[in-house]
């Protein structure tokens, strides 16, 4: 089967991998729409973090967010061939108290995917087939697309459990930094929810994607003066919930002090060191602070029905489509900031 490798900076190839064996609750799933996440910045450095460097991560096992078919399972179990899926990111044991409570993103006993099906391939989801265990697999609803399932991975996820950890609704204002594809996602959450949307960000291409999307205003941080036009635009008050996705130190401080006293504020973006201000920033303000993931499978019903109410937000975020074999160009438009959530189809 055809999957991506990186080869160098700004360098890569399709590779053939042998088609991986469904085993135990294994299944083999055919991946119809891969959606592109934070890997063209591997791309971009030729996979120079420390997770490659090091030889913990294969530069051509690469994409973590897929939908498809089944194709083969071992044994009875969750799913049967021609279910249509959404294949979640990861591979966790799925004894753990995390995994049993649905929060299984924070398990700490992750599964070599490898190692239990005996095969070289299957991880990733820049390939004809992947492997994923059945129970880390959503049945997709007949009448809804394959695009418009996979976005219940990082398209929508994370921001959803930002949205479901700070109980936001129609009397909130969210303010959202960085308008990548999490951070438009976020847009999409919160407008579904019937909040006020301020954004935050400098790329004009997402300023205007933002606002088509619900945003009532974007402001710029190299224009504006963004904590004093927050509180201009809440009545002095500031933003009662706020969501960070860039992963940038700039925003996360002009969120810190955007954000009202005793409000919200959730972490999305990855990032490295960021410096707090405990008494100043956080406990004089009585913030709660948030870092956020993914989001709990116990709410897949939920997330589903809210996919299928916003499909015209989702045909709006989704802005490309490449066949595998245009990855490098896919990757290339997101290096450009011109773009939302970007799909490739592993099988065209």
């Amino acid at each position: 089967m055809k999957t991506v490798a990186i080869t160098g900076v700004e360098k890569c190839e399709l590779v053939e991998k042998p088609v991986p064996t469904a085993r135990n609750e294994f299944v083999v799933v055919k991946v119809l729409s891969a959606p592109l996440c934070t890997e063209y910045s591997d791309y971009a450095d030729g996979c120079q973090r420390a997770e490659y460097t090091r030889g913990e991560e294969d530069p051509s096992c690469l994409g973590h967010e897929a939908a498809g078919e089944v194709v083969e399972v071992a044994r009875p179990g969750k799913v049967q061939v021609g279910d249509r899926v959404v294949v979640m990111p990861g591979f966790w044991c799925g004894r753990c108290r995390y995994c049993l409570s649905g929060e299984y993103i924070h398990c700490q006993n992750p599964v070599d995917p490898h190692a239990a099906c005996g095969t070289e391939a299957g991880a990733a989801a820049y390939a004809e087939f992947c492997l994923k265990q059945d129970w880390l697999l959503l049945p997709i609803p007949e009448e809804m697309s394959y695009d418009h399932a996979s976005m219940a991975c990082c398209g929508l996820g994370p921001a959803w459990n930002a949205m479901q950890t700070m109980s936001v609704s129609g009397t909130d204002t969210v303010l959202v930094s960085g308008l990548g594809p999490v951070g438009l996602g976020t847009v999409i959450n919160a407008v579904y929810r019937g909040a006020r949307v301020i954004g935050v960000a400098r790329n004009k291409y997402r300023t205007q994607l933002a606002q088509d999307l619900g945003a009532e205003t974007v402001l710029d941080p190299d224009k504006d003066d963004v904590v004093a036009a927050v509180h201009n635009l809440t009545g002095g008050l500031g933003a009662s919930k706020s969501v960070e996705t860039s992963g940038q130190s700039r925003y996360m401080d002009l969120l810190m002090q955007a954000t009202r006293r005793k409000g919200d504020l959730a972490f999305v973006g990855e990032s490295g060191d960021y410096t707090i201000q405990i008494s100043d920033g956080m406990i004089r303000n009585g913030l709660h602070l948030h870092g956020i993931w993914h989001w709990n499978l116990g709410d897949a019903p939920d997330m589903l029905k809210m996919i299928s109410e916003v499909g015209d937000s989702l045909d709006k975020v989704i802005t490309h489509h490449f066949p595998i074999s245009r990855i490098e160009d896919a990757w290339k438009l997101q290096m450009t900031g011109s773009c939302g959530k970007v799909m490739v189809y592993p099988n065209e």
